[in-house]
């Protein structure tokens, strides 16, 4: 799968780019942490849920711009995670991620996104309302250190 935003290159997420996917999660304070088990189970093809986890690479080098990984629970599917590179930020690379994944839900047969953000984190509350995303209901003190609401939210094809 080739996806072209500015360059963008999106693809299927592989083992050889977990130093590069962790690196990018640890420079973003408001990004699930997962260990490295996990991101090996989100590509397994085998595992239970079905996991679609992608990458986008930077324009003219085979280095990552971030990632996204989605749990399949068909006809929904929840936005676990959308991560991008902080010096690529605001660049549009979230929303090639989503455009991407949005082909392989299709595909899958699902008809409903659903995730979970931190309240203060606007600039990811922004990125998902332009994305089409609505606010679907809240968790109350969901989040801690420091203690806050999940806003909840959802995308329908």
């Amino acid at each position: 799968m080739t996806s072209s935003l500015a360059g963008i290159h999106v693809r299927r997420m592989t083992s050889a780019d977990l130093d590069e996917v962790l690196e990018i999660e640890r420079n973003l304070a408001e990004a699930p942490h997962w260990p490295r088990s996990a991101y090996n189970a989100a590509m397994d093809p085998q595992a239970t849920p079905i996991r679609i986890a992608l990458v986008a690479e930077e324009p003219d080098s085979e280095a990552l711009a971030g990632f996204a990984v989605a749990c399949l629970l068909p006809p929904q599917a929840e936005l676990e995670s959308i991560a991008v590179a902080v010096r690529l930020q605001r660049e549009g690379v979230a929303q090639q991620l989503f455009f991407a994944l949005n082909a392989e839900l299709r595909a899958a047969q699902i008809n409903e996104v659903l995730l979970e953000v931190r309240g203060s984190n606007e600039p990811a509350l922004g990125l998902y309302r332009r994305l089409g995303f609505v606010e679907s209901g809240r968790r109350r003190c969901y989040y801690l250190d420091p203690v806050e609401d999940a806003v909840l939210m959802r995308f329908a094809f």
